[in-house]
C-alpha cells in the first residue's frame, strides 16, 4: 500500500506519526506554501484586476464578479471541503487542492475574456476549500508537542497574517514589469515546489471506516453560506435594504439556523457540535472573524489611500506595508515563546486592542500625509497587534480537535475569517460610500468640486478606519472574555464540555433555534 493511501490502524498508526515526526519541518515548508498560496489570491488578483479589465475589455460590474466568485466558491465549501479532506485523507486532499488551484490559476492567467476568467476564479474558490483546511489539519496532527506546535503556529500564522501584504507587493511588481496573468502564474511556481514536496513527506492518514457523508447537512450549510456570502457582497453593489440583498440575507441565516439542527440530531454530522462548543476555539474563531474584517479592510482601503490619494504606483503601495509585514512576521514569533506560558488570552485580547490603536492612527491621515511620520508609525503598530493575535488564536482554534475531525475543525478556522473578512469589507465598503456621500452633500459649497471630492474620499478613509478598529476592539474584548485563563496545557479536562453540558446546549438550542428562523422568515 503506498503512502498516498495509508489507513489509520492500529498496525500503521506509530510509524506513521514517527515519520511525520521526523520530517515535521520540511512539512511545516510545503504547509506554509500552501497557505502562501491561498493567502496571496486574497490581494494579488485584486492589485491587478483594473489591468485586467482594460485587456479583457469588461464592465466595472462584471470586475466585482472576479473577487466575489472567488469568494462565493470558497466561503461557501471550506466546511464540505474539510469534511472530504476527514475522508479521504489530508495529504490526498492537499495535492489534489493544490493541483487544482494551480490549473485553475493557468486557465485565468491565459484567459481571452471575462467568462474564461470568472470560471477558473471560480474554480480557484472551489479547490481553495479543499486546499486550505487540509493544510491546516495536516499543521495540526503533525505538531504535537506544546513548544514545537507554538513555532509552527507561529510561522503559519505569520503567513496568514502577511500573505495579503506580499501579495500586493508581489502584485504591484509583477502588474508593473510583467503582466497582470503572472499574478495568476505565480501560483504554477508555487505548486511545482509544494506538489513534490507534499508527495515525497506526508503520509496520507485517513479513517479505516468511513462515515456516510452528512448530504442534508451539506446542502444546507453550503446554501446558507453561499446565500449570506452573495447577499453580503450583492449589498456593496445596491443597499442593506435591497429586495434582494436581504431575501438571500435571511435565506442564508435559516439555512445556517436549519443546518444547526440537523448536526445535532443527525448520526454522522459534517460539523460535530463537539468540534465548536468550547471557550477557547469560540473565542478564536471569534477574533479570526475579527482580523478577517480589520485585516482585509485595511489592506483595500489604504491601497485606495496610498494609489488615490497620495499617487503611489503599485509597487511603491505594495512595499509601503514591508515594514507591517515584517514587524508581523517578528512579533508572531515571539508569541511561540508566551504561548505555552501565557495562553492565548492576554495574548489575542492585548493583540487585538494594539491592531486597534494603528488602525485609529490611520484617522491622522491628509491628502499630503507623510509616510514616515504617519503611515508607518499606524502600519507598525497593527504590524505588532496582528502578529500577537494570529498565530495564538489560530492555534487555539484547532487544539483538541479529535484528528478525525481535524479537517473539518480546520475549515472551521478558515470559515471564521473568511466571513469576516467577507462581511466586514462590504459593511466597510457600505460606510465608505455613505460617508462620502453625506459629506459631499454637506460641504459642497465650501470649496471647488475637485476639493469637496478630495476631502470626502479622506473622510470616508476615516470612517472605515474607525469601522475597523471598532471591530477590533470588539473582537478582542468578546474572545478575551471567552479564552479561558492560562496556558492550555494547564487547564483541567474537566473545563470540555461533557455529556451533561452537551445535554443542556441542546435544551437550548432547541429552544433558540426555532425563534431564529422564526425571526428570518419574518
Amino acid at each position: 500500500m503506498s503512502d498516498l493511501d495509508t489507513p489509520a490502524s492500529i498496525g500503521t498508526a506509530v510509524t506513521v506519526t514517527e515519520r511525520q515526526h521526523n520530517r515535521r519541518w520540511f512539512i511545516l515548508a510545503v504547509l506554509g506554501l500552501c497557505q502562501l498560496m491561498v493567502v496571496l489570491d486574497a490581494t494579488i488578483v485584486n492589485i491587478a484586476l483594473p489591468t485586467a479589465q482594460h485587456a479583457l475589455h469588461f464592465s466595472n460590474a462584471d470586475r466585482q464578479w472576479v473577487v466575489t466568485g472567488y469568494a462565493l466558491a470558497f466561503g461557501s465549501l471550506l466546511l464540505l471541503g474539510g469534511r472530504m479532506a476527514d475522508m479521504i485523507g489530508q495529504k490526498r486532499a492537499l495535492v489534489i487542492g493544490l493541483i487544482g488551484f494551480a490549473g485553475a490559476s493557468a486557465v485565468g492567467g491565459f484567459s481571452t475574456g471575462f467568462t474564461m476568467l470568472l470560471i477558473a476564479r471560480i474554480a480557484q474558490g472551489a479547490f481553495g476549500a479543499l486546499l486550505a483546511p487540509a493544510a491546516l489539519s495536516l499543521l495540526t496532527t503533525t505538531f504535537t508537542d506544546g513548544k514545537e506546535r507554538g513555532r509552527a503556529f507561529a510561522v503559519y500564522g505569520a503567513i496568514a497574517g502577511a500573505g495579503g501584504a506580499v501579495g500586493l507587493i508581489l502584485g504591484g511588481v509583477l502588474t508593473s514589469y510583467l503582466s497582470w496573468r503572472y499574478t495568476l502564474f505565480v501560483n504554477l511556481a508555487i505548486a511545482a515546489v509544494a506538489v513534490p514536496g507534499a508527495l515525497v513527506l506526508l503520509v496520507n492518514r485517513r479513517p479505516a471506516h468511513r462515515d456516510p457523508l452528512d448530504l442534508p447537512g451539506v446542502v444546507t450549510v453550503t446554501g446558507g453560506l453561499f446565500a449570506a456570502v452573495y447577499g453580503v457582497a450583492h449589498a456593496q453593489t445596491t443597499s442593506w435594504a435591497n429586495v434582494t440583498t436581504l431575501g438571500f440575507l435571511i435565506g442564508g441565516i435559516a439555512l445556517l439556523a436549519v443546518f444547526v439542527l440537523i448536526e445535532r440530531r443527525t448520526e454522522y454530522p459534517l460539523l460535530p457540535m463537539r468540534v465548536i462548543v468550547d471557550r477557547n476555539r469560540g473565542g478564536s474563531l471569534i477574533a479570526l472573524a475579527a482580523i478577517g474584517a480589520g485585516l482585509f479592510g485595511l489592506f483595500l482601503f489604504l491601497t485606495y489611500y496610498l494609489q488615490g490619494t497620495l499617487g503611489y504606483s503599485p509597487v511603491k503601495t505594495g512595499l509601503s506595508f514591508l515594514p507591517m509585514t515584517l514587524t508581523l512576521i517578528a512579533v508572531s514569533q515571539v508569541t511561540s515563546l508566551l504561548l505555552p506560558k501565557w495562553g492565548p488570552k492576554p495574548l489575542v485580547g492585548v493583540g487585538g486592542l494594539i491592531a486597534a490603536a494603528g488602525v485609529f492612527m490611520l484617522t491622522l491621515t491628509g491628502l499630503h500625509s507623510s509616510y514616515l511620520t504617519v503611515i508607518l508609525p499606524a502600519l507598525l503598530v497593527v504590524g505588532g497587534g496582528f502578529g500577537l493575535m494570529m498565530s495564538p488564536a489560530i492555534n487555539t482554534g484547532t487544539q483538541g480537535v479529535d484528528p478525525k475531525d481535524a479537517g473539518v475543525g480546520s475549515a472551521a478556522v478558515n470559515t471564521s475569517q473568511q466571513i469576516g473578512g467577507s462581511v466586514g469589507t462590504t459593511l466597510l465598503s457600505t460606510f465608505f460610500a455613505s460617508s462620502v456621500a453625506h459629506y459631499t452633500v454637506t460641504f459642497r459649497h465650501s470649496g471647488t468640486q475637485a476639493q469637496v471630492a478630495a476631502l470626502a474620499t479622506l473622510h470616508g478613509y476615516h470612517v472605515v478606519y474607525m469601522g475597523a478598529g471598532i471591530a477590533l476592539v470588539a473582537g478582542a474584548v468578546i474572545a478575551g472574555l471567552l479564552l479561558r485563563r492560562g496556558p492550555a496545557s494547564t487547564q483541567s479536562h474537566e473545563e470540555a464540555p461533557t455529556a451533561e453540558a452537551d445535554v443542556e446546549l441542546d435544551a437550548e438550542l432547541d429552544a433558540l433555534i426555532p425563534i431564529a428562523v422564526g425571526h428570518s422568515a419574518a
